[in-house]
């Protein structure tokens, strides 16, 4: 499943893009995510979703590759449900370009999951990722205001906090990403539903006349 966003930072491309190098700094930004480790470039850690009151927790790594030229970096993800056969995978390409209001950035996913999640079809994917998104957008925005008052935004390979002293992630709910879609969804059916019924009463109101 391919996955396309986009979303608008208040700065510069020169100092959004070494703020990007630094997963470090990034990573707590991802709505539901805690990184575990950093060496260099491959990582791990962990998201944890639910949707009401079902939660899905997943441990997993990755790597990174980066093209300054471009600003453009490139990530392979893998995971698996702690407790659970549900896995999921996948590529990640984000793009840094001039943006009259600072800088444009365009994340493409091509995504491939199994398990309970993989229920959902491609719209509520797609609503869930829109969510998302917004909030790692909205996240990075108050980091990169943050950084305002420094010379410059400095980009680090270190290792981040070990396992056992990270936080838990706090699940990020897709219930509301994912009822309105399922509301959608069942609106054409419902109202097919409720206009058969209108028929059939005029119908026999007609028979018994």
């Amino acid at each position: 499943m391919q996955l396309d966003h986009s979303f608008t930072v208040p700065a510069g491309p020169d100092d959004a893009w070494k703020l990007f190098l630094d997963l470090g700094r990034v990573a707590p930004c991802m709505p539901g995510a805690v990184l575990d480790t950093l060496d260099g470039d491959s990582f791990t850690g962990r998201v944890k979703v639910k949707v009401g009151a079902v939660q899905m927790s997943y441990r997993g790594e990755g790597t990174v590759s980066r093209d300054g030229a471009a600003r453009s970096m490139h990530l392979d993800l893998s995971g698996s449900e702690t407790r659970g056969s549900g896995t999921a995978s996948a590529t990640v390409t984000a793009t840094l370009a001039a943006d009259p209001l600072g800088t444009r950035v365009r994340v493409r996913t091509d995504l491939d999951i199994t398990g309970r999640p993989a229920q959902f079809g491609r719209g509520i994917m797609t609503e869930v990722g829109d969510r998302i998104v917004q909030q790692f957008a909205t996240r990075l925005e108050e980091l990169l205001r943050d950084s305002a008052g420094s010379a410059s935004v400095t980009a680090t390979t270190g290792a981040a906090p070990s396992a056992h002293l990270s936080p838990e992630p706090e699940a990020v709910d897709l219930g509301a990403a994912v009822l309105p879609v399922l509301l959608r969804k069942a609106a054409v059916p419902t109202a097919a539903v409720l206009v058969t019924v209108v028929v059939i009463q005029l119908l026999r109101r007609r028979s018994r006349r």
